[in-house]
């Protein structure tokens, strides 16, 4: 599933293409097309992200809701436009470029009110405007529990956009054991992670990957060959079960948590 960062991204795309003209709004698949020909026609007006949800704005209170889930596709293309597949949930296009969207979780037309429902039942965004999100908010909800924080960093609930690479990863830049209880985090030490993903994720809308390997980590400062995977990006443990860590060489290790690959260095991440 796509991470925050990759939302944000999408946003800033469909804004680039289509915001102030005349869009052409389909739905070749047939599961969009009552919203698309309302549509049909209309300025796309905003756009914006929050977490893993994305919202195109069409005139002053239509706004389409897309989350892409686990197999959701978007895809940028020049004009002309090609003839649609049968798998479009959503096109849209004007006389320089199009955008389709393929097998998203949610692709739906909803209102103001519906789309602040959302915005309410998600923790704040290290990728919002700082007057938009409260991390002091996530802190509040980590200190109460229980849950070990890496479980607590995939709650959406709890801090919107972080998804498996970023817990791992974040986790293991400040040293911290992933089953640790979140009571047990300091405020200090959320304050780190917070800053931390801010930086991480902004980097990941710019560059459209994730890397989180410190200047003095990369291949070229440490003399080892880069990473070869189909996520991209340098990293110090997401995907590295079994291989020596960068920092001290001990073997990385994996394990399921919350229905979904752990990563961690047990040697720099001790209890």
């Amino acid at each position: 599933m796509p991470e925050g960062h990759t939302i944000h991204r999408l946003a800033l795309d469909y804004g680039a293409h289509f915001t102030g003209r005349a869009t052409q709004v389909t739905s070749p698949q047939g599961k969009f097309s009552d919203a698309a020909e309302l549509l049909n026609g209309s300025e796309l007006t905003r756009t914006e992200a929050h977490g893993k949800h994305l919202f195109l704005g069409f005139r002053d209170a239509d706004w389409i809701h897309i989350h892409l889930g686990l197999f959701g596709k978007v895809t940028f293309g020049p004009a002309p436009v090609p003839p649609p597949t049968d798998t479009v949930r959503l096109r849209l296009a004007n006389d320089t470029s199009y955008v389709d969207l393929r097998g998203p979780t949610t692709c739906a037309l909803i209102t103001d009110t519906e789309k602040q429902a959302i915005h309410d039942r998600l923790g704040p965004d290290p990728l919002r405007p700082p007057q938009d999100t409260d991390p002091g908010a996530a802190y509040r909800r980590i200190s109460r529990s229980r849950t070990t924080i890496a479980a607590l960093l995939m709650d959406q609930k709890v801090i919107a956009g972080v998804g498996n690479v970023y817990r791992a990863e974040v986790l293991f830049r400040h040293g911290i054991d992933p089953y640790r209880a979140g009571k047990d985090l300091t405020p200090a030490e959320w304050d780190a992670i917070w800053t931390d993903l801010v930086g991480l994720m902004r980097e990941g809308v710019r560059t459209n990957r994730i890397d989180t390997v410190r200047p003095e980590h990369t291949p070229e400062a440490m003399g080892r060959p880069p990473r070869v995977d189909d996520h991209g990006g340098e990293v110090y443990v997401y995907r590295r079960a079994n291989r020596p860590c960068h920092i001290c060489g001990g073997e990385i290790r994996t394990a399921d948590l919350a229905a979904r690959n752990l990563f961690w260095c047990p040697n720099c991440q001790k209890p």
